[in-house]
């Protein structure tokens, strides 16, 4: 049984010229992608983290999520978003960040979980390095 083509390339004439439009099974959802500042260290370092939500229409459960950070090390952090209700054409943020803090060597994956009314609707991981010396514990 063959799987259907995940995308689909529709060309149109219309209007003396040709157009193609793109249209993805997973129907026009962002996608979430995190970048961490530095990535390799020694410690005690200060981590720096962006994520962004990148391509997608703004459909409503991308609207104001509530994020959990997972640093790796043992830790979470958690906001909630305080916005006014969602509404056709309303913008959504595209861009978050925190900072956080290693005191210890080790490789530690931190993940962002984006959730909406309890549901998780899009996930990031990226590694941290923080190699060898003597840092500050945080115990």
């Amino acid at each position: 049984m063959r799987r259907a083509a995940t995308w689909a390339l529709v060309a149109l004439l219309g209007g003396g010229g040709l157009v193609a439009a793109g249209s993805k099974t997973d129907t026009g959802k962002p996608r979430l992608e995190m970048r961490a500042s530095p990535r390799m260290a020694f410690p005690p370092v200060n981590v720096f983290l962006v994520a962004e939500l990148k391509g997608g229409e703004a459909v409503e459960e991308f609207y104001c999520p509530g994020l959990v950070w997972d640093w790796g090390d043992g830790t979470r952090s958690s906001e909630e978003g305080d916005c006014p209700p969602y509404y056709d054409g309303v913008e959504l943020d595209r861009f978050f960040s925190a900072h956080h803090a290693y005191g210890r060597p080790g490789t530690y994956e931190v993940k962002l979980t984006m959730r909406r009314a309890s549901h998780t609707v899009a996930e990031a991981r990226v590694p941290i390095y923080v190699y060898g010396g003597e840092g500050g514990s945080s115990e």
